[in-house]
Order: C-alpha cells, then structure tokens, then sequence
C-alpha cells in the first residue's frame, strides 16, 4: 500500500466513526425525547370532566352557561393536546376546566342561595303585615 491509499483510507475510517458516532447521537436523543414525553395526565382529565358533571347537574347551564361553556371548551382543548403528545398543555388546559367548571358550579349556587333568600325576605315581610293587621297596629 502506497502512502496516498492508507491516507485515503484512513479518511475513510473517520468518516466511518463520524457517521456512526452522529448515528448513535441522533438515536440516543430520540430515546431521551420519548422517554422525557410525561404521561398522560388523566387524574387532570378525570376530574374536570366530574367537575362538568357536578355543574351540569346543578343547572349551572342555566345560571352560569359562560363558565360551563368554559370549561367543556378547555377539556376539549386538553383531550386534543393528548392526543397530540403535549402532556403539559393538557394538564393545563384540564386543570383550567376544573377551575371553571367549579366556579359555574359556585355561580349557580350563589344565584340560587340569593333567590332563596329573596323569597324568605318576602315571606317574612307577608307575616309581619298579617302578624300587625291581626293586632290592629299600623306599620
């Protein structure tokens, strides 16, 4: 062998362990990147998707349908996000749902508490005037 073949293929050789050696990196970096993929955040999922039920079941609908609205939009956004391997956005997303899925649920329960408490200040008001007309005194 000349000195201009062994040089050739000692070129060769380098290229040979540099293109193993980008191999090597270029598969090692795809393990890392799947095994960095977190899982799917379904105890997120699960509870605002009960968080909706427990609103839809108190007629939040009816009372607070922009926040309901809210949050089934945001499980749906979550729900997609998984399917699409972005974990930490659908956690966030599932986690924003829950939020306004309670808050419908709290909104409903205040609209509905002060209607309760319209109708006692009406009816106690009703029993005063009967409770003074009964007595003769003039309110």
């Amino acid at each position: 062998m000349n000195a201009t073949s062994q040089a050739r293929r000692r070129s060769l050789m380098h290229m040979a362990v540099g293109f193993t050696g980008a191999l090597m990196l270029v598969t090692s970096a795809s393990f890392v990147a799947c095994a960095s993929t977190p899982p799917a955040p379904t105890a997120s999922l699960e509870a605002a998707r009960l968080a909706i039920a427990n609103a839809e079941q108190v007629d939040a609908s009816r009372y607070a349908g922009e926040q309901l609205g809210e949050a089934r939009a945001k499980l749906a956004s979550a729900d997609t996000a998984v399917k699409e391997q972005r974990m930490v956005m659908a956690r966030q997303f599932a986690e924003e749902s829950r939020a306004d899925a309670e808050l419908a649920s709290a909104k409903t329960g205040a609209v509905k508490a002060q209607a309760v408490n319209a109708e006692m200040t009406r009816s106690t008001s009703t029993l005063v005037e009967e409770m003074q007309r009964s007595s003769g005194d003039k309110p």
